[in-house]
């Protein structure tokens, strides 16, 4: 049986209408959003705070000239090893300086004005002589007209008296004398020429003060040098210390005796203590200008010396400190996390659903944190959510590519 014209158009369009709302329905219905699901595990988290740092040699000895003089040019070469007791340099002692005309009227008038001060010094001590003759013979006959009873004690004691007076002034005048003698001298050596000198005075060798490695020469060349002028640095490089310039806020966390590892010199990392928080920060202006408080932390390696024969003084590094450990936690990765409301939550997966769950959080080291409430190990949670997740929304593992 054939259906007429009619009914058969009929049929036809309410099976393609049909069709058209079941594509519209497909079309509009929501889809699963494609993101990376992570799971929760459980575990222990190391804190740890990291910062740039630099080796040192923990006992540096800097050699210094001991006199003014002409420093003759160091032989030694930074990493040569010496022992303690070898000469490292040799130091001359100087020539007189040459005198400019002002300089040497001065010194002219300044010997002129000392020898005049010796004929004074000189004539004074006559003087003194003089009265001390005189006191002496007073002394004697106050003493023949005591004895005859013609003056009574005093007048002898006041003879005596000026006699022992007289006598102090000789000695007074005397080492006057010899005062203006020696200003005399000095006046007069101050006006040597160079080429007026007795002779070369003996070189001066300096030793090395303790055994090791010279670090640094400072002075190389030959040429006039000051007293105390450093000329270089001497230690044992196999004696090294990490100094690391950490953040007063992350300074106040850590311990003396906690771990700490050293990276970002070159080799692997290398196991370290630390030994000191220095109890004075300093300010530091960071390569963008930002003024920053730092505090020096000192790290000591623990890993027997072999293992960075490479490792010199001054060089940089990476040290991280521990502060604070975490046994058997729930852990999570930081990017799951985001605040809602003033609390932290995260979205968690179930039954191709991604639920709000508000959770408190406590330490992180940046990548994971530990859970105190919210997730157990084994849920599943979104990482890095986006803007379009929402409470309720569906959602699917993205595939990676492999």
């Amino acid at each position: 049986m054939t259906l007429p014209k009619a009914d058969f158009r009929t049929v036809f369009w309410a099976a393609a209408g049909l069709v058209v709302i079941i594509l519209l329905v497909l079309a509009f219905w929501p889809r699963p959003e494609m993101v990376d699901i992570v799971d929760v595990q459980s575990g222990d988290l190391t804190v740890t705070v990291r910062d740039e740092g630099r080796t040192r040699v923990r006992e540096v000895y800097q050699v210094s000239a001991p006199l003014t003089g002409r420093l003759m040019r160091i032989g030694n070469r930074a990493g040569e090893a010496v022992s303690a007791g070898d000469v490292v340099a040799t130091i001359l002692p100087g020539d007189p300086v040459l005198l400019d005309e002002r300089t040497r009227r001065e010194a002219e008038a300044a010997a002129s004005a000392a020898e005049a001060a010796i004929d004074f010094a000189r004539a004074d001590l006559q003087r003194a002589l003089a009265q001390q003759s005189n006191a002496q013979a007073e002394a004697v006959r106050a003493r023949s007209l005591y004895e005859r009873q013609v003056i009574a004690q005093a007048g002898l004691d006041r003879a005596e008296l000026a006699l022992r007076t007289a006598i102090a002034a000789v000695v007074t005048a005397r080492a006057s004398v010899s005062m203006r003698e020696a200003e005399l001298a000095a006046a007069r050596i101050r006006l040597i020429e160079p080429d007026e000198a007795d002779g070369p005075l003996p070189a001066v060798q300096v030793r090395a003060p303790a055994s090791g490695r010279i670090l640094r020469v400072l002075e190389q060349s030959e040429g006039v040098i000051a007293a105390g002028v450093p000329i270089m640095e001497i230690g044992d490089p196999h004696d090294l210390e990490i100094v690391a310039e950490f953040l007063s806020s992350d300074a106040v966390r850590i311990e003396a005796g906690a771990d700490a590892e050293i990276r970002a010199w070159g080799g692997t990392a290398l196991r370290g203590r630390v030994r000191l928080v220095e109890p004075f920060g300093f300010l530091k202006v960071s390569a963008l200008g930002v003024e920053e408080q730092r505090v020096n932390v000192i790290i000591d390696l623990l890993d027997p010396p072999e293992s960075r024969a490479s490792l010199g003084h001054g060089y940089r590094v990476e040290a991280a400190a521990t502060v604070e450990e975490v046994r058997d936690a729930i852990l999570v990765p930081v990017g799951a996390l985001f605040r809602r409301q003033g609390e932290w939550a995260v979205f968690r997966v179930a039954n191709g659903q991604a639920r709000m769950r508000p959770v408190e959080i406590g330490a992180n080291d940046g990548r994971q944190a530990v859970i105190m409430r919210g997730l157990e190990p084994g849920d599943r949670v979104v990482h890095h959510p986006g803007q379009h997740i929402a409470d309720g929304t569906g959602v699917r593992q993205r595939r990676v590519a492999e």
